[in-house]
């Protein structure tokens, strides 16, 4: 039960003593340097941590975004991701201008194995922590400030003596004074300088030092403050590179991490849409595209943004939120009314001037420039509408639409409303998903297809055989799986395919079930929907993408003349 009175059980934040403040009126101008932690700090905090193919998947993705400073475990503490740095370095897969950075708690043999881990590697941080706060001190490690002190600067000893060990590999020290938020800012100083005096960075080599807010406790203006009193006090502030690693406790992760990047912080480690241990880190996607709105390039690449958020979702077994900033799938969706009409006249005003400075209401930026397409979604009139539509398919047909296709048949069933002038049954309303979708098997269908691999190999070969314009044609190809092999196959015979997004679900039980592929693909820049059904999987996603390519064709053709004969 919450109590009446909180100030008996909790006691307020004390604030940093620091009247003449800059920060307020700096603003970003340019962007800090970015390390994912999605590796480390995020896949940590996962209920089904990663195995090595989902790491490496998102290694891989992160790479495509453009992180140049990627944390990529925790190798002394975990054997997977002891193992994991060893492939990233012994298979190359680590590009010449990328850092990887591994954390290390402040303990010699952890020290020790950590190095292990990195033997070989081309650039790499090794990011040392130990706790400041003083309630651990007191109650997790009964150390005084001393002993703290010492803790920290033997392990910068052991490091420093370790990376001169080691010359062939370009290093980076990092060192956290872990809650720092919550550790006093003498303290905080004096243990920084501590390890900076045994370390000995300059301004030409410099290291960094990371102050996170490993639990958030106050407002954003008060990391800020703090941020700020921190690069005033310490010596040699130009040999630090200062970070900032905000979480989202209190859901201002993102606020806490803009204002330090205004109060001096040079980089952000975070994660990509804030997955991290109680309500995650700072989320980067956010933070970046929130710099994009004011003209600032966050030099992170977002422009597609649905298969990455797809391929993150993936990997952490997670779904990204439906209203997530930027990327959730409803976004960009405007289902009053009002709203609806002030962005239409926005996007009028719009392709009138395509070359004035972007202002439209409610849309802090155009859809397109991450990957998305308003005028899709704008064209469903009220969320009842497509949830009544979306409501019968299921409950009555075993269809279960993605949102964007359902909001995109929902217009089909309007026009269909519009042209019969009366009720529309859920039997009206299959009818006409059919006609839209499943029945588009021309210019292309599919005959027949095989599928084959080698022992211990993650790659399928797939033989098809389909009708394009009514004469027969056999495909080939190659991929991690039969759909990939289908899209190589259709682009070596000179029609390419890009998969935007896929669901596929059983339709129906027992010896009648089928399944049914929902499939947009982006063809010749514009993202299409095509839907199939099949008692294989395999074939209904197939004629998924046939589905797609044959309604973009039928967008392609030239409308029929009408006349008034027509009309009559």
């Amino acid at each position: 039960m919450m109590l009446s009175d909180p100030s008996k059980k909790y006691r307020p934040f004390v604030a940093v003593d620091l009247p003449d403040r800059q920060w307020p009126s700096q603003r970003i101008e340019m962007p800090p340097i970015w390390c994912s932690v999605d590796l480390r700090d995020g896949n940590q905090s996962l209920i089904d941590p990663m195995d090595q193919e989902r790491k490496e998947r998102l290694f891989e993705m992160l790479l495509k975004v453009g992180f140049k400073q990627i944390e990529v475990g925790f190798p002394s503490a975990s054997q997977t991701d002891f193992d994991f740095v060893r492939t990233l370095i012994e298979q190359d897969k680590i590009p010449e201008d990328v850092t990887i950075q591994v954390l290390t708690q402040a303990r010699p043999h952890l020290i020790e194995r950590t190095f292990e881990a990195l033997k070989g590697a081309r650039n790499a941080i090794v990011h040392v922590y130990n706790a400041t706060d003083p309630m651990f001190r007191r109650v997790v490690f009964n150390v005084d400030k001393a002993e703290c002190v010492k803790i920290a600067t033997d392990a910068t000893a052991q490091i420093r003596a370790a990376m001169d060990a080691a010359p062939e590999t370009n290093w980076t020290f990092q060192y956290s004074p872990e809650l720092f938020t919550t550790t006093e800012m003498d303290f905080a100083v004096e243990i920084v300088e501590a390890v900076m005096e045994t370390f000995k960075p300059t301004a030409d080599n410099r290291m960094i030092v990371n102050l996170p807010a490993t639990v958030e406790v106050a407002t954003p203006n008060n990391y800020a403050d703090q941020i700020e009193w921190f690069c005033r006090h310490v010596n040699n502030r130009d040999h630090l590179i200062v970070s900032v690693h905000p979480h989202n406790d209190r859901g201002t992760g993102v606020a806490a991490a803009e204002l330090t990047l205004m109060a001096g912080a040079d980089r952000v480690e975070g994660t990509l849409f804030g997955n991290g241990e109680r309500t995650g880190n700072v989320d980067i996607v956010t933070l970046a595209m929130n710099m994009y709105t004011q003209g600032v390039h966050p030099q992170l690449d977002f422009s597609n943004i649905t298969p990455l958020m797809r391929e993150v979702e993936y990997c952490n077994q997670l779904p990204v939120h439906p209203r997530h900033p930027y990327v959730g799938d409803l976004v960009f969706t405007a289902f009053s009314g009002s709203h609806q009409d002030a962005i239409k006249k926005g996007m009028l005003e719009r392709r009138a001037n395509p070359d004035a400075t972007w202002d439209v209401p409610y849309l802090p930026i155009d859809p397109l420039d991450v990957g998305r397409s308003y005028e899709a979604v704008i064209r469903v009139n009220s969320q009842s509408g497509k949830g009544g539509v979306s409501y019968l398919l299921e409950q009555e047909h075993g269809i279960e639409l993605p949102r964007r296709l359902s909001i995109e048949f929902s217009q089909v069933v309007q026009e269909v409303a519009e042209r019969t002038g009366r009720e529309i049954t859920s039997q009206m309303i299959y009818q006409a998903f059919s006609d839209e979708y499943l029945e588009q098997r021309a210019p292309f269908a599919l005959i027949n297809h095989r599928l084959s691999s080698e022992p211990d190999s993650p790659k399928v070969t797939l033989d098809a055989v389909i009708e394009h314009n009514g004469e027969r044609q056999s495909l080939s190809g190659e991929g991690n799986g039969p759909l990939a092999a289908f899209i190589k196959a259709l682009a070596a015979a000179g029609h390419d395919v890009e998969i935007i997004d896929y669901h596929e679900h059983s339709r129906g039980q027992g010896a009648d079930a089928e399944a049914i592929a929902y499939v947009e693909v982006r063809i010749d820049g514009k993202a299409v929907f095509g839907v199939g059904n099949d008692e294989s999987i395999t074939s209904a996603s197939m004629k998924g993408v046939l589905s797609a390519i044959n309604r973009h064709h039928s967008d392609q053709e030239p409308a029929a003349n009408v006349t008034a004969e027509t009309l009559a």
